[in-house]
């Protein structure tokens, strides 16, 4: 027999339930940028302790997405996904009481964790429980709340933190999701499908580590380099990236010659939306982190905004970026992948806009006069990013739903990681120059997320149709449908 996944249908409440539990982990990647002053009045950590509250979320969230994914396969997606939300709702509650800079790291980490269990379940659970367009509007919607939870995550931030709610400063911003999570576990309960794969597959062990090292020895260096004054131990673990994929690509190549169940498998990769898609991603999520980490510390500490002020001048990038995601079904219907790249060409030119804008009002800026960029850039960020999903997913069968998910949401969190450690400690850098200032320093770094999307535009040549990566999918699953007729007899 074929492996097939349970054939469940996914209700609205069932799907508003797993873009809650996406929209939580998320929005928490991004929420604690417009905190940090705070956390550092309070608890003063030191420079490379404070950027660890940061990374110790992201860190451990990009290396488990794989393994959460196939584990979702294994033992259920709507078990994997209840446990992470639990998990990540404990632990949330436990980041907002934490004494310590130290013990907030530990919680963090933990807790990027908890989210690296719920969110592969979410396009995995959408992969196996919706057909046709339905699928594409429901991964369309997911694009949509990835993009969405990161600017509402930093206004949502601001406005707390300047709330100081019971005087707690900070530790609202994870506290609100103790709520939260509780009700999207009770939901889940209800209304998401239990979906899985009928072909269990064990654990990729050996791979699983390798992964683990290769990920680990590049964003912990990126991440953590900078304030620590990058010492041997950083090299030396970049150093070590290029073996380690080596070796991971080798032991997959072989794992999966032998018939056996790579936690990624190279054959997936072969698809032509996968590959031009990821790359893609790579671009798009690594200047978008990178662009609202350098807003949350420029707003704040260069044009002195409050943090509720440097949230409500990404505001209307939220609001245009939701409006985009809504029409983008339809406009992909019509355009097809050129929809992202019209949507790139108005990224680049919102932020070519704001980047003028601040050349001429530094320091004098705020949410009224940066709007209209704000908007433009915005709307071409959801143009791009709603459609992506689905350009990528659309080639991989339901069966390696988990693991195909896991891959798409590994490359997006490595490549904020990898976005905010260059592009971020290049602003950093720049604007503790003496010959330039955080004006100049941000307008470098627009300046290469331009050129980013620049590139996007041309990647998006290498996207397949729609139609055509659906019925590469179905190929793909006939093909595994025969081998295992053949290994039965």
């Amino acid at each position: 027999m074929p492996p097939m996944n349970d054939q469940h249908t996914l209700s609205p409440i069932g799907l508003a339930t797993v873009l809650l539990g996406a929209f939580l982990a998320i929005a928490d990647v991004f929420i604690v940028n417009v905190a940090l002053p705070t956390i550092d009045a309070d608890l003063h950590p030191s420079a490379a302790t404070l950027q660890l509250v940061v990374a110790g979320y992201a860190v451990p969230y990009a290396l488990m997405l794989v393994l959460g994914g196939r584990l979702g396969d294994l033992f259920g997606r709507r078990r994997l996904f209840m446990a992470g939300v639990a998990s990540f709702t404990t632990f949330s509650l436990l980041c907002g009481l934490a004494p310590t800079a130290a013990v907030l790291i530990v919680f963090r980490a933990a807790q990027g964790a908890s989210a690296a269990l719920m969110v592969p379940q979410v396009l995995a659970t959408i992969q196996s429980a919706t057909h046709g367009q339905e699928r594409a509007r429901a991964i369309g919607m997911y694009g949509a709340t990835a993009g969405i939870a990161a600017v509402v995550g930093q206004v949502a931030g601001g406005l707390i933190v300047d709330a100081n709610i019971g005087g707690a400063d900070w530790r609202p911003i994870f506290l609100v999701n103790v709520p939260v999570g509780i009700v999207a576990l009770a939901l889940a309960w209800r209304s998401v499908p239990s979906t899985r794969s009928a072909e269990p597959a064990r654990i990729d062990t050996l791979g699983t580590v390798l992964l683990g090292v290769a990920v680990l020895a590049l964003l912990l260096p990126l991440t953590e380099g900078r304030a620590l004054g990058w010492p041997v131990w950083s090299w030396v673990l970049l150093a070590i990236v290029l073996p380690a994929v080596a070796a991971f690509v080798a032991v997959e190549r072989r794992l999966e010659s032998a018939g056996r169940h790579p936690l990624v498998p190279p054959t997936l990769l072969r698809h032509r939306g996968m590959r031009a898609g990821l790359a893609i991603a790579m671009l798009f999520f690594g200047g978008f982190a990178a662009f609202l980490f350098v807003a949350a510390i420029a707003f704040q500490v260069g044009a002195g905004l409050s943090p509720l002020g440097s949230g409500l001048a990404l505001a209307p990038m939220a609001v245009s970026f939701l409006a985009a995601s809504l029409v983008s079904a339809a406009l992909t219907a019509r355009l097809g992948r050129d929809v992202i790249a019209v949507g790139a060409v108005l990224q680049a030119i919102g932020l070519v806009a704001l980047g003028a804008t601040l050349w001429s009002d530094w320091p004098n800026v705020d949410a009224l006069t940066l709007a209209l960029p704000m908007v433009v850039a915005g709307f071409g960020q959801g143009l791009m990013l709603s459609p992506l999903f689905g350009f990528v997913l659309a080639g991989v069968p339901a069966h390696r739903a988990g693991v195909g998910s896991g891959i798409l949401t590994t490359t997006a969190q490595s490549a904020q990681a990898i976005g905010v450690g260059t592009l971020g400690s290049l602003f950093l850098s720049f604007s503790a120059a003496s010959s330039l200032g955080m004006r100049d320093a941000f307008v470098i770094v627009l300046t290469l997320q331009i050129s980013m999307a620049l590139v996007v535009i041309a990647a998006t040549r290498g996207l397949p149709d729609p139609a055509a990566a659906r019925a590469e999918a179905k190929d793909a699953e006939a093909r595994d449908a025969e081998m295992e007729l053949v290994e039965a007899a």
